[in-house]
């Protein structure tokens, strides 16, 4: 039995919707973020020193990060979501997940933060917005006719791809990127999906 360690509104929704689409079987330990701070609970850094969500248990091992968390679950019980060892396609999986953690969510986590510092982050802002224009176009521009970033058909990356599309819909900028908005609202309407989030709670970006 697989354990996901859960808080709410993260990234770790997205694990919930892989488990759910891959059918397999698991339980959620629930940790809730500060009212205030909006911050992880300590109680995380009981289970890791990271402190951070996702995580999950599994054969008796802790997993962290996010896309080692959905590579793993792909590659032991979904392999067809991971294009073959050695073609182009996976080539571009192995920059999209890489991607989806390190250069996508840099700005979105710049936007976050620096947003809290009031004026005094404003002369930061005009970067920040182009960082956040160009990661976007590029994630339009990439997917493909199928509706998918990868395959065409649900793959590791449109998982990993789907928080940072969600927080741009959440931006309000689904008129600039017509495809992400596209690629959203039907990966929302999958029924895997929908289960996930009667499982996992509310969820800001869905």
């Amino acid at each position: 039995m697989i354990t996901v360690h859960h808080l709410n509104n993260s990234r770790s929704q997205r694990v919930l919707w892989l488990l759910e689409e891959l059918g397999l079987d698991y339980v959620i330990r629930r940790y809730a973020r500060d009212s205030v701070t909006y911050l992880a609970p300590p109680e995380l850094t009981q289970v890791h020193p990271l402190g951070k969500s996702p995580m999950i248990e599994d054969k008796g091992r802790l997993i962290v990060e996010s896309g080692a968390i959905v590579e793993y679950l792909c590659t032991l019980y979904a392999p067809g979501m991971i294009p073959e060892a050695g073609t182009d396609d996976w080539i571009t999986h192995l920059e999209l997940m890489h991607f989806a953690e390190g250069s996508a969510m840099a700005p979105i986590l710049l936007a976050l933060y620096v947003g809290r510092l009031g004026e005094a982050g404003a002369p930061l802002a005009p970067r920040i917005e182009q960082q956040l224009g160009s990661h976007f176009e590029h994630m339009e521009k990439t997917l493909r006719p199928s509706g998918h970033f990868v395959l065409d058909h649900l793959s590791a990356v449109d998982i990993m791809m789907s928080f940072p599309a969600e927080v741009a819909m959440r931006q309000g900028r689904g008129e600039a990127y017509p495809k992400l908005a596209e690629f959203v609202r039907t990966i929302h309407a999958r029924s895997g999906y929908v289960r996930a989030l009667e499982k996992g709670g509310a969820y800001a970006f869905a």
